[in-house]
């Protein structure tokens, strides 16, 4: 079985290394690596050059953004199974070995993913995912469903045929912030969903790159209002998006964006929040802004805080 692995990088000359070299250490050896070079302005390309091996196909283009940058590695992949990995992330060498294995199992679907961890510091948490594993370790699961306490697919652990992008069509490089959801909401309308509980990939959570430095511009995320006319005959998408709108309106409410909260506020039914992600939509900017600084300072400490989710 071949892959397509994926990687994108924009200025990650300290990471990239060990990211590229976590994908060379695969135990399933058969795959090509496609590193798209997004740009970037340090030194990334001397690094990525320094690693030698038959199997690395090597490009840059001018800067494009993150989904054009995977775009462009999409259009280049050779084999029907294309797997991502951003170029600061880490693959565990088994990670294609049990996407192998998911797929022997379900030889019939076409998106595949496995479990993650973050590392913040020197703590590293396993994500937890709402998914019942209790009949088997690799399960097929609707992917709204399984995503309402965190995305069960993501940007560096899951492979999609490439069939996938024809159907649903790719990333769309015109969002600068949630393009990575946006297409699996396209992909889940389409798509279940095969499963791993196994944790084969890890997120390091860095103070460069971390959620609270990425842009807090409510024009710049994905609204999903082009999915707005599923929501009524698919409640499990309509929570989804909900939980989507509740994080946009916590962050139009700490940009004082009266405007932007009120868009996203009066789609949500509250039935789908919890209690507390109710109690957090009535608190002032100033609060909001309060526990924000204590979670994010708290976390570049390692510890994890989960106070704007469930």
């Amino acid at each position: 079985m071949k892959f397509s692995v994926v990687v994108t990088v924009f200025n990650k000359a300290e990471f990239i290394s060990d990211t590229l070299k976590s994908v060379l250490a695969q135990t399933h050896k058969d795959f090509e690596l496609i590193v798209i070079n997004d740009g970037s302005t340090d030194n990334s390309e001397e690094e990525i050059l320094k690693l030698k091996d038959p199997r690395i196909r090597y490009f840059f283009q001018e800067n494009k953004g993150a989904g054009a940058a995977r775009n462009a590695g999409i259009e280049k992949a050779n084999h029907d199974f294309i797997a991502f990995l951003d170029g600061d992330d880490y693959w565990h060498p088994f990670f294609l070995n049990e996407i192998k294995s998911s797929i022997k199992k379900f030889p019939k679907e076409f998106v595949f993913a496995t479990a993650m961890e973050k590392q913040i510091g020197n703590r590293i948490f396993p994500e937890k995912y709402s998914i019942d594993f209790k009949t088997s370790p690799i399960v097929k699961v609707n992917y709204f469903e399984a995503s309402n306490l965190f995305s069960a697919l993501s940007s560096s652990s899951f492979v999609v045929h490439k069939e996938v992008f024809a159907k649903v069509g790719n990333y769309d490089s015109s969002i600068k912030s949630g393009q990575d959801t946006d297409l699996y909401v396209r992909i889940g309308l389409n798509y279940d969903i095969v499963f791993s509980k196994k944790i084969c990939a890890k997120q390091i959570v860095r103070e460069k790159n971390s959620l609270f430095r990425r842009s807090r511009n409510l024009k710049d995320k994905a609204d999903f209002e082009a999915y707005e006319v599923y929501e009524k005959d698919n409640p499990k998408l309509k929570k989804f998006l909900d939980l989507n709108r509740y994080a946009l309106a916590l962050l139009a409410k700490m940009n004082n964006d009266i405007e932007g909260f009120q868009r996203n506020y009066k789609k949500i039914d509250l039935q789908n929040l919890s209690f507390k992600q109710r109690f957090l939509l009535k608190r002032s900017s100033f609060f909001l802004k309060r526990m924000m600084a204590l979670k994010n300072s708290l976390e570049k400490k390692g510890w994890r805080i989960g106070t704007f989710k469930k």
